[in-house]
């Protein structure tokens, strides 16, 4: 239960952070994203509580706005992840053989790519291409999205389709369907709540990914782009200054250890509560 709670204590304090950014930028009165060249790597003060980096923008301003950016990725992958995976495991569950087959041969497939790689193959990809703006944050956040989900559903569906299984071979499945309750009716009455538990810590545990692999793909000048921040892309401008200027490699750091932390605790209450 103490775990849960420090979880989201962590979480909610990261979330509201990011929901006062734009009444911290005009209690401030800075633009987090237009440089300041005469303040540049400026110390911790009243008017730049965390200091200033390489362009003299505000830490603390960019570390709230990256919040909304990282945890709106992580929150939509985990949704994505969890809807399609979840949908595909009780599919797989109620349907048997060859769909059964054939979706769980495609997840041991994808499972067997190396995720990293084709993470950064795919995310290199020109999205102009296909009607999307490019260099705003939106089309960004949507890029990385599409991708991490594409990827994200495979544990969450061998997760729900065993899951699924195992209350399908129980009792009381048999006995609703013989007091003439229809499959949808079975699956998502009956299965899917007595399969919640265990989805909703690998939920936990997406978001927590998710935010990792935004900000590996942001670090590495495949995600997020600037000027916009997300926690990614400041550990990345940080790293030639990581001696000059550690500041300003610390706090995006930090803030993506409290991030992954939270979630990570957040998934292990669950499981303690529910399972």
């Amino acid at each position: 239960m103490m775990r849960l709670r420090l979880g989201l204590a962590l979480l909610g304090a990261l979330a509201l952070g990011a929901a006062l950014a734009p009444l911290a930028q005009a209690w401030l009165g800075h633009d987090p994203f237009a440089p300041d060249l005469l303040a540049r790597f400026g110390p911790p003060s009243a008017e730049h509580p965390l200091g200033t980096d390489d362009l003299g923008r505000d830490i603390l301003l960019r570390l709230l706005h990256g919040a909304r950016v990282s945890l709106a990725v992580g929150l939509a992958v985990a949704l994505g992840a969890t809807l399609l995976g979840t949908g595909i495991g009780l599919l797989a569950a109620w349907r048997g053989g060859w769909v059964e087959a054939v979706l769980m041969r495609l997840a041991d497939g994808l499972l067997s790519l190396p995720a990293l790689p084709l993470l950064v193959v795919l995310a290199a990809v020109d999205t102009g291409r296909f009607g999307l703006p490019r260099g705003e944050a939106l089309s960004d956040i949507l890029r990385i999205a599409v991708i991490l989900v594409a990827f994200g559903w495979v544990p969450v569906a061998r997760l729900s389709r065993a899951a699924a299984l195992t209350q399908l071979s129980l009792d009381y499945v048999a006995a609703a369907r013989v007091a003439g309750a229809g499959e949808a009716r079975v699956l998502l009455r009956h299965v899917l709540p007595n399969i919640a538990a265990p989805i909703a810590v690998a939920t936990a545990l997406s978001v927590a990914g998710a935010i990792l692999a935004e900000s590996t793909l942001s670090f590495l000048g495949l995600g997020i782009q600037p000027p916009a921040p997300s926690w990614g892309n400041m550990l990345s401008n940080a790293q030639e200054m990581v001696f000059s200027a550690p500041l300003a490699a610390v706090w995006p750091g930090l803030a993506i250890l409290l991030a992954v932390a939270g979630c990570t605790l957040v998934a292990d209450g669950v499981r303690q509560r529910l399972g």
